[in-house]
């Protein structure tokens, strides 16, 4: 059972992995260093490791200790009991779920691992902002895709934002980076996989037409701002859009994943 520990000082060093969560740089490079990255909240946590993450520690308030006992039991990872106050002092946000989990991070499988027997998937080109990762992963997992590969300079599932606002999802959709970015799409289709982008350009078709049919769909999301980089656009097999109501020409890339997603399940 997970050692209860009873802290009462904010500046108490066997709570760093949790000081700071709100300075995103300074977390890349402290979970990164050290391999590990946070869960938030009971489900999230008991997502985790269910999914088999190692856990370092756990921060919680004695009021949750009851209800991840479950949790707690099994593991010989430190629970460092602190009132709600003092987790607010070390992790500088309100931790209205009550528990956080420091957790091990694993080294990503292979692309062939991950596309291994899946039909659908989601590529995502430098989405940054981690909590749009964080609902495209949730749209995988609600609308049965198999997998998500993230070009180099996406921002990290496992970011603790990303994970929170996925619900768990990063854990139980299989996912990798891919190695490179220049023929990522060429790639996917030589693998079989018909690679639609979604992409306002010229020449797009609604995304109803673009995956009637297909056995093997890999859909490809842009960034926030600019969207798909040419590069990208040309080497998809397919373009694809939206349709919107005039005035309208498109939507937030979370939004536009669960669309396109609905669309392509039922293709």
């Amino acid at each position: 059972m997970a050692e209860l520990i009873h802290v009462s000082d904010a500046d108490d060093p066997r709570l760093a992995d949790y000081r700071n969560l709100r300075d995103v740089a300074l977390r890349k490079s402290l979970e990164s260093e050290h391999g590990l990255f946070l869960a938030e909240g009971e489900k999230v946590v008991r997502r985790a490791l269910q999914a088999g993450h190692r856990a370092r520690s756990f921060l919680m308030a004695e009021r949750w200790l009851a209800g991840l006992a479950d949790v707690l039991d099994p593991s010989d990872a430190p629970c460092f009991v602190v009132t709600e106050q003092l987790a607010e002092l070390v992790t500088g946000f309100h931790v209205h779920r009550g528990a956080l989990a420091s957790l091990e991070r694993r080294p990503l499988p292979s692309v062939e691992a991950v596309l291994a027997g899946a039909t659908s998937v989601l590529v995502l080109e430098d989405i940054v902002d981690h909590t749009n990762v964080g609902a495209v992963f949730r749209s995988a997992a609600a609308l049965g895709f198999d997998a998500v590969l993230l070009a180099p300079r996406c921002a990290d599932p496992l970011y603790r934002r990303a994970v929170k606002v996925a619900m768990g999802a990063v854990f139980s959709v299989p996912w990798t980076r891919l190695p490179g970015w220049y023929d990522a799409l060429p790639d996917l289709s030589a693998r079989g996989f018909t690679t639609v982008a979604l992409t306002l350009a010229d020449g797009s078709v609604p995304i109803e037409e673009a995956v009637a049919g297909l056995g093997k769909v890999a859909l490809v999301l842009g960034s926030e701002g600019h969207g798909l980089s040419p590069r990208w656009q040309e080497t998809a097999d397919r373009r694809a859009v939206i349709p919107m109501q005039a005035g309208i020409d498109s939507l937030n890339v979370a939004a536009a994943s669960a669309v396109a997603c609905y669309v392509t399940a039922r293709r």
